[in-house]
């Protein structure tokens, strides 16, 4: 069976380039205009990549991207990009796209990008399984880490676990609060029940109501059948409600209802129905801050924090970062993972502001550039090689002789070479603009 891609752009010529192009090398392709076509074919038909324009009129690609990924999490994508939104697409990959091409797009790199990003989609496919393997059957063992952090976390989980309370998990994007969750459906008496997730900042306040509490036939346009709704797929088991801190107020008295009264109503419908689930929801916000607000409601708030868990960021774990890197980089085809001294300092410095999403996409991508090679700092993406500096951080720091002068000398130099323009100062040394700036405060260079 032929691999399909969907080719995304605005521009008919360059569909039409591309997809002659991807078709001589074997692939079956389709096309779309826009955000809204392209989402209209993945829902109807599997596809194994997306490649689309990040500028697009009406849905453009970043929207594209958030849609699909929340349609089919391990689909890869690739951006392409005029030069001057380089920027749009490096955002991209930090919100999980695969790579970025940049118009004009030269045909040998788009088959040779291509090809690995297919690469990576079916090792995101295989350790997705791997995972939920290993959760259904060792769920703590599937949290990896010897961190204090982690080691409360899991204690924290292995208690919760088998009662019946609502768990409202906490911690920043990207620190694996659905893994989180995922034990502790294991643990509970509902371990042969279903485990249903959503994403409440993913949807609008009307897509997300009739999400989970379902909808009637011809209720709204579009509702050509019943659908029951993520609380009553989840029966008997556990549902998980990522980012309940973005939820639309008036959708939060409808859960409240649902967690008190076991019922829920289905848009379009006059008749209530029971439902029995248990519910687990995490927010990256201070849901206590929300309440102040008047945007989340208080009574919500002390139903959901029965049993709060903090999932520790990944700046906090000290060690763990490195048994983690060395695992994802073995788990996506990379083999042992060897590295070059500096690499390592910027590695262990780097503050993973993405997290462990952040730390597998890093991993994905040396697995695939750079397997079974040691690691040098070059082959790391630009935000992380720069990090060694932050290493130095919360330390005194000395401005007589040593390493800390030579950095001082040396900043002190790219900024009299770049006139003061600091972001070009960033460029020479080849760092992060927010990592020049703190050493520029920090050395009284302002």
């Amino acid at each position: 069976m032929k691999t399909t891609l969907l080719l995304v752009d605005d521009d008919p010529n360059l569909r039409r380039i591309l997809g002659h192009h991807l078709e001589r090398a074997g692939y079956t392709v389709k096309s779309a205009a826009d955000g809204r076509e392209a989402l209209s074919l993945l829902n109807a038909e599997p596809v194994d990549l997306l490649l689309t324009d990040v500028r697009m009129p009406g849905m453009d690609g970043m929207a594209l991207l958030a849609e699909a990924r929340r349609l089919i999490p391990d689909l890869p994508v690739l951006m392409m990009t005029a030069y001057g939104t380089i920027q749009d697409a490096v955002e991209a990959m930090r919100q999980g796209a695969f790579d970025y091409l940049t118009k004009p797009v030269d045909k040998e790199t788009l088959l040779r990008t291509v090809q690995r990003a297919l690469q990576v989609g079916d090792l995101r496919r295989e350790n997705r399984l791997l995972r939920e393997n290993l959760v259904e059957h060792k769920p703590l063992e599937a949290i990896m880490g010897t961190s204090a952090a982690v080691e409360d976390m899991r204690d924290l989980i292995r208690k919760a676990g088998p009662t019946t309370a609502t768990v409202l998990l906490t911690g920043e994007s990207g620190t694996g609060k659905e893994l989180a969750a995922r034990a502790l459906h294991a643990l509970s008496l509902r371990s042969k029940g279903p485990f249903v997730a959503l994403n409440c900042a993913a949807l609008t306040p009307d897509l997300l109501e009739s999400e989970l509490f379902g909808h009637a036939r011809g209720s709204f346009t579009g509702a050509v059948a019943d659908h029951p709704g993520k609380f009553r797929q989840a029966e008997g088991g556990t549902l998980f409600l990522d980012e309940i801190g973005d939820m639309d107020i008036r959708l939060q008295a409808k859960i409240l209802r649902a967690l008190q009264e076991r019922v829920v109503d289905p848009v379009g419908s006059r008749n209530p129905v029971s439902v029995d689930v248990r519910l687990v929801a995490a927010t990256n916000k201070d849901l206590s801050v929300r309440v102040r607000e008047g945007v989340f409601r208080e009574d919500l708030f002390y139903r959901l924090a029965v049993l709060a868990i903090r999932v520790p960021a990944l700046r906090e774990r000290g060690a763990d970062r490195l048994l983690l890197l060395k695992h994802f980089y073995r788990l996506y085809g990379g083999g042992d993972l060897n590295l070059d001294p500096r690499a390592q300092q910027a590695l262990e410095a780097y503050s993973w502001p993405g997290n462990i999403r952040e730390m597998m996409n890093v991993c994905q991508r040396l697995a695939i550039l750079s397997p079974r090679q040691t690691v040098t700092p070059d082959l790391l993406p630009p935000e992380i090689s720069g990090a060694a500096a932050v290493a130095l951080e919360g330390r005194e720091a000395p401005l007589e002789g040593g390493l800390w002068a030579q950095e001082r000398a040396a900043i002190v130099r790219a900024l009299q070479e770049n006139g003061g323009n600091r972001s070009a100062a960033a460029r020479a040394l080849r760092v992060p603009r927010h990592i020049l700036l703190y050493r520029i405060k920090k050395y009284g260079l302002e």
